[in-house]
């Protein structure tokens, strides 16, 4: 008896999960179309998407365009038109779906993690014939203001402002009426535009966005580009939205695929190398006393596309494990960029990595050398890693 009811429990599920699937392309045909019939350009498919160089390797299918400019990437994104809760329109763009099928109709990054992002860290958005709703909103209008510490120690900055805050109600998880999981950020509304924005066409609907450089498996440009932030310090420095709702996402610390958490493990370092003639600068320090400049982040995977199983592991919400050089890495000269995950785990296991002291008391993390998590969350959606010389 019970074998049977098993038995009729996984055919209920198989059959909810296949009704979920086919709302949820239909709701993501809703958003094509429309789209589509507001910017004249025909919706993406493989047949209509740019042809970008394989060396290019872009992940995200339905950019326009992608520029590899050293320290000045960028990336144009179709953009969205929704509406504000006061019924004002608004405009976004899409990155990432938690359905394999959604992914793959919208050109879009497949996070499958991202189906654990379905609670209080999300917001529940309706759509009425291909416009989607929000519940929450975003306030353009604060000035993006970061000062260095000190000329010594850029790192903690003296002051740090996001150049906007999403309210109580705004998440970048927006949760369709099927219970697909897109990563949305809202990018222009009545109050102002994203400070990532480099230019905008709202009659053709097009954004062109500022991308940040990383590392992954050894390998530079690994471009992403900074949505929104859970925390204000991070929002400043990486130029996203302040999104204090972002922070209710599980888990911190759960980084693999069987972890019922929808973030993702990576490490930026707190105290790297400054000088950018050495080509060796990377951190938050370094950024703060450039102007800005990537910080140049290690990365574990590339987004998996193509691999509909649930032991993708990719998702956008990166879990902050902040590093920093020992005083005696700093003291030894041994400070230099750090290149991937099996290169941060070999530091850390040669006592000249640990972790920063900003992060607060908790297991360490096995799956990011064993540093603890800083309970930030990043969103950044990766683009694209070409295959250039490094710089």
């Amino acid at each position: 008896m019970k074998m049977y009811l098993a038995a009729v429990a996984a055919m209920l599920m198989a059959g909810a999960t296949s009704a979920q699937a086919q709302d949820g392309m239909r709701e993501a045909g809703a958003l094509q179309a429309l789209a589509a019939r507001e910017s004249g350009r025909p919706a993406y498919s493989p047949a209509t998407a740019v042809r970008f160089k394989a060396s290019d390797n872009v992940f995200v299918k339905s950019a326009l365009e992608v520029n590899f400019t050293y320290r000045a990437a960028f990336v144009t994104l179709p953009l969205f038109r929704g509406l504000s809760p006061r019924n004002e329109p608004v405009y976004y763009i899409i990155t990432d779906a938690s359905d394999f099928d959604v992914a793959r109709t919208m050109g879009i990054n497949y996070a499958p993690k991202m189906r654990h992002a379905v609670g209080d860290g999300a917001q529940r958005v309706t759509l009425d014939a291909g416009v989607m709703r929000f519940r929450g909103n975003v306030d353009f209008t604060p000035e993006h203001l970061v000062i260095a510490g000190s000329p010594m120690a850029p790192f903690p900055p003296r002051v740090a402002k996001p150049g906007a805050v999403g309210d109580a109600e705004w998440s970048s998880m927006a949760v369709l009426p099927s219970g697909t999981v897109l990563n949305v950020q809202m990018v222009h509304n009545a109050s102002g535009t994203h400070d990532r924005v480099k230019s905008i066409d709202l009659e053709k609907r097009t954004v062109s966005l500022s991308l940040l450089d990383g590392f992954q498996g050894g390998k530079q440009y690994y471009y992403h580009l900074v949505t929104d932030v859970s925390e204000a310090l991070p929002a400043a420095l990486e130029n996203g939205v302040h999104t204090p709702r972002l922070a209710k996402v599980p888990a911190f610390g759960q980084s693999r695929p069987s972890e019922p958490s929808a973030l993702l493990g990576f490490s930026p370092v707190v105290n790297g190398i400054t000088d950018t003639k050495t080509r060796m600068d990377q951190g938050f320090a370094a950024s703060i006393a450039n102007g800005g400049i990537d910080p140049i982040n290690i990365f574990p995977i590339d987004p998996d596309n193509d691999n509909r199983s649930q032991s993708n592991n990719y998702s956008p919400l990166w879990d902050a494990h902040v590093s920093m050089w020992t005083p005696a890495a700093v003291s030894g000269g041994k400070r230099r960029r750090i290149t991937s995950f099996a290169d941060l785990e070999g530091l850390v296991k040669a006592g000249w990595i640990t972790s920063a002291s900003i992060n607060p008391p908790a297991p360490g993390n096995s799956f990011v050398a064993q540093l603890r998590p800083t309970r930030a969350i990043i969103n950044c959606p990766v683009i694209a890693q070409p295959n250039l010389p490094p710089q």
